[in-house]
């Protein structure tokens, strides 16, 4: 089974280790990742890119990945008032990379929608072959229900380029919790846009630890049940796995499984590089299947083989992103890197 990972993150090329969550998360990250430490030290965005596009390239169940930056957080004159020196990749920095790996690579752009040239900027990175959008706009601290915003999708539908919209809890910038309701959804679908929540829209609370570890439906959070049934009556939206094997969230995958009505609407992904455990997990595997697949060495195999449990390999779920992405030109119209800084 060869399916497309439709989440997966490159980090800034600026990008250091500082913060006491990368310091941690770096830990486990670099082994279970395929990373070496001290190149990891040493270069990080190096020794990132490598081991992301070496997993690629060997991976047994991706063939490619959809890959995005974050845009910074601007205020409404287009100034910045924050970058991220892990998260915040560039769109230049997505292009470049795809340059070396037209055939492992399909890339998004991120676009924050404060920018004042944001319409021209989408023009540009669809012109240049780009096949979507990513919002983390709880980092930027967007209102997606804000009219001003309309133009904005609405010139994404026009050019029917999808966008995956990050719903939920985050731990890894700043967020605004406002901004990761699934209220963020309503405006692209209702101009349009191909929608893809990320991450089934699964909140908790570090302060309530045992709710937000148990696999008990009561206990999981209101947005996920609105999200399922929004899944039935919107044409254009879509969800995606990524990041459900992080433990505040596997939980939900026995209940998911059985949602058969709305899989023809699921995505896979996988939200590379957060880290995930395949053993210390909330799901329902049994030990010994969980050991077994921690010796997966290849991290997006691991991940394939964990969801393979619940979603087998004839499952939808992995050739749905043929629904959502338009791949027959997936060639970025650049004849040099200078055309695109």
């Amino acid at each position: 089974m060869k399916t497309i990972d439709t989440h997966v993150h490159l980090l800034s090329s600026e990008v250091s280790f500082n913060r006491i969550y990368d310091k941690v998360a770096v830990r486990f990250f670099a082994k279970r990742f395929g990373i070496d430490a001290n190149a990891l030290a040493q270069e990080p965005y190096k020794a990132y890119t490598d081991a992301l596009m070496n997993s690629v390239k060997h991976s047994e169940h991706i063939e490619k990945i959809v890959l995005f930056g974050v845009d910074v957080k601007v205020d409404d004159e287009g100034n910045v008032l924050h970058k991220d020196k892990t998260v915040c990749a560039s769109n230049e920095d997505v292009a470049a990379l795809y340059a070396q790996f037209p055939e492992l690579i399909i890339p998004f752009f991120s676009i924050n929608p404060k920018r004042p040239n944001a319409l021209e900027l989408i023009e540009k990175y669809h012109a240049l072959g780009f096949k979507g959008a990513k919002f983390l706009q709880n980092y930027w601290g967007v209102d997606t229900r804000e009219a001003r915003y309309r133009p904005y999708f609405e010139k994404l539908a026009a050019l029917d380029l999808p966008l995956i919209i990050h719903v939920g809890s985050e731990s890894s910038v700043h967020s605004v919790k406002t901004c990761e309701s699934i209220e963020m959804l309503r405006q692209p679908l209702e101009v349009g846009v191909k929608v893809i929540c990320a991450h089934m829209a699964l909140s908790y609370e570090p302060r309530h630890i045992f709710k937000a570890l148990s696999s008990n439906p009561k206990r999981f959070n209101e947005d996920y049940f609105t999200l399922l049934e929004m899944l039935k009556t919107h044409d254009n939206l879509y969800a995606d796995v990524s990041a459900l094997l992080t433990p505040v969230r596997a939980k939900v995958l026995r209940h998911l499984s059985t949602q058969s009505d709305i899989h023809p609407k699921l995505l896979f992904g996988s939200d590379y590089p957060v880290p995930f455990t395949t053993v210390w997990n909330s799901y329902d595997i049994a030990l010994l299947k969980r050991i077994c697949i921690a010796q997966e060495r290849n991290v997006f195999d691991r991940y394939v083989k964990a969801m393979l449990v619940y979603f087998p390999a004839n499952h939808p779920i992995y050739n749905n992103y043929r629904k959502v992405l338009c791949l027959e030109e997936n060639t970025l119209h650049v004849k040099s890197q200078t055309d695109i800084f």
